[in-house]
């Protein structure tokens, strides 16, 4: 269990270091400019590349905490941030001012619902008392208030109000989601070593279930 641990911070690890090295070579405006415009830049690959080690690493922790007994729905919501975060890189979002295509339709929903679930499963995971319960939790309700954030400006544009990205910190709200969520994510991966440790040396290890 302790290699698949390992291994899924090294795919989180490797994820986040594409996704700032791709920050790093683009000129956006990363206050205004959402994550998915960054595909159309020179190092776009860098960002399917990312969701995918993100998609990768959430499979793997939700693989050890399944073993390590941990409530089915907790496995089945990281699993399905994974697979949210796979879609967002296979199906790239349309350029700005195009009308929203398949591929954009389908990048937008998985967007949505990865968003949403990963802090249902930090929810779960602190009512489940785990280590760093207290964090997990806090991480999850800003993730919860930064979405609400984001789709408040789709809602407003239903209505026919003129609203752009120039106007509102859209990619500083959606960047707060991602670095919670990912936060939750290491952090429940985290909660599982001391118990592992312990068990190495013979002791007792806290109920994850």
């Amino acid at each position: 269990m302790k290699a698949l641990l390992v291994s899924g911070f090294a795919a989180i690890g490797t994820g986040s270091g594409a996704m700032l090295t791709l920050h790093a070579e683009s000129d956006l405006d990363p206050l205004h400019s959402v994550i998915s415009e960054y595909a159309f830049q020179a190092s776009g690959w860098l960002l399917p590349a990312s969701l995918t080690l993100f998609a990768v690493g959430s499979a793997l922790i939700a693989e050890a905490m399944r073993r390590a007994g941990m409530s089915r729905w907790v496995v089945a919501l990281l699993l399905a941030w994974g697979a949210s975060m796979f879609l967002i890189g296979a199906f790239p979002t349309d350029r700005p001012g195009v009308p929203l295509s398949l591929s954009g339709g389908i990048h937008r929903y998985a967007a949505f619902a990865a968003f949403l679930v990963m802090p249902a499963a930090g929810m779960l995971l602190a009512k489940a008392r785990i280590r760093y319960a207290r964090a997990v939790r806090i991480l999850s309700a800003v993730a919860l208030g930064a979405l609400l954030l984001v789709v408040v400006p789709y809602v407003v544009r239903m209505f026919g109000i003129p609203l752009t990205n120039d106007d509102i910190p859209a990619g500083l709200t959606q960047r707060a989601v991602v670095v919670t969520e990912i936060g939750v994510l290491a952090l429940a991966g985290l909660s599982m070593l001391k118990p592992l440790a312990q068990r190495s040396q013979g002791g007792s290890s806290p109920s994850l279930a």
